[in-house]
């Protein structure tokens, strides 16, 4: 067992992407794609029954963490990997990645004067959400740099990519 998870880490050392910028932000953007999902429908969900900000901010990083892991799921799986394999890479792969961007992002829109409260019809809520995105875009992309650059994050994904 020990010798087949040797190989196994060998395996994967061998086939993991360069930690470039180009590779970060590629990974970033997918991590970016799954977040802005979850929490744009959590902020609208939340807003629309007029919830509080924490109600509605748990809502949205719950379905951030959701739709990230969901689209890394769909590209694992398609691999042909098996269901529980495919959790243990999506939650090896982007818990990370999420995490500091939910940080980020829900950083923002809670320090921002009056976002919290602003309505879907109001120009407030929809540019404090796409600056808060594009922060956490900007903050995210040297953690996955790091993270890639010691075979984790989504150099564990990549392997099944091919």
């Amino acid at each position: 067992m020990e010798h087949e998870t040797h190989a196994h880490h060998q395996h994967e050392h061998h086939h993991a992407p360069a930690a470039t910028w180009s590779v970060a932000v590629q990974a970033t953007l997918h991590c970016l794609t799954g977040c802005a999902i979850g929490e744009v429908l959590g902020m609208i969900i939340g807003t629309a029954f007029g919830w509080g900000n924490v109600p509605t901010l748990i809502l949205a990083i719950v379905l951030a963490f959701f739709f990230g892991y969901a689209l890394t799921l769909r590209g694992v799986l398609k691999a042909g990997v098996g269901f529980r394999t495919a959790v243990r890479v999506a939650l090896a792969a982007d818990t990370l990645s999420i995490a500091v961007m939910e940080l980020v992002d829900n950083g923002v829109i809670t320090l921002w004067p009056g976002a919290m409260d602003a309505q879907l019809d109001d120009l407030l809520f929809w540019g404090a959400l796409a600056i808060s995105l594009a922060v956490a875009f900007v903050i995210t992309t040297p953690v996955n740099k790091w993270t890639i650059g010691r075979g984790k994050g989504h150099a564990v994904v990549h392997q099944y990519h091919h």
